[in-house]
């Protein structure tokens, strides 16, 4: 028998293990539900409230606008602490493979690529999938950037 020299891929990640600390992933996928609805339900007040410094000229793209706003929004909340407004009343954060919060280029990244998967149903799907079945709770996004959602640590 031959020992492994090289440490698993597993250790690799700055992230909490699931299978060591499970806590950190408990519930995860249905509190970034409820989050997605709260910063939803944030991102159309903020749109009616922009709307007037737009002289509702907004209202003539008002998808697009609103679309626009929330591009805004998810990508400051993220940079600013690593959670929407609604992550945080849920108390999750989105952390790097490496453990640390999130940057402004990741946040937009990750804003990015949730935005592509919020406008096509398959990556939708496979983004729902992933989150649903992985160890980590990862979204299609998370996949690909190599972050995660977590339970807000108690000591950040």
């Amino acid at each position: 028998m031959t020992e492994q020299t090289e440490p698993s891929a597993d250790r690799l990640w700055g992230l909490p293990d699931p299978a060591l600390q499970p806590d950190f992933y408990a519930g995860v996928p249905s509190k970034r539900l409820a989050a997605w609805v709260v910063d939803v339900v944030l991102i159309l007040v903020i749109s009616l409230l922009a709307l007037p410094f737009t002289a509702f000229t907004a209202l003539f793209f008002l998808p697009l606008f609103f679309t626009l706003v929330g591009f805004a929004y998810r990508t400051v909340t993220l940079a600013r602490g690593s959670a929407t407004w609604g992550m945080r009343i849920m108390a999750i954060e989105i952390r790097t493979a490496r453990g640390d919060k999130l940057d402004l280029s990741t946040a937009a990244l990750h804003t990015l690529a949730y935005s592509a998967c919020i406008t096509f149903v398959l990556p939708q799907v496979a983004s729902v999938i992933l989150m649903l079945t992985g160890a980590r709770a990862q979204g299609l996004p998370d996949f690909i950037l190599g972050t995660a959602a977590i339970n807000r640590p108690a000591n950040p």
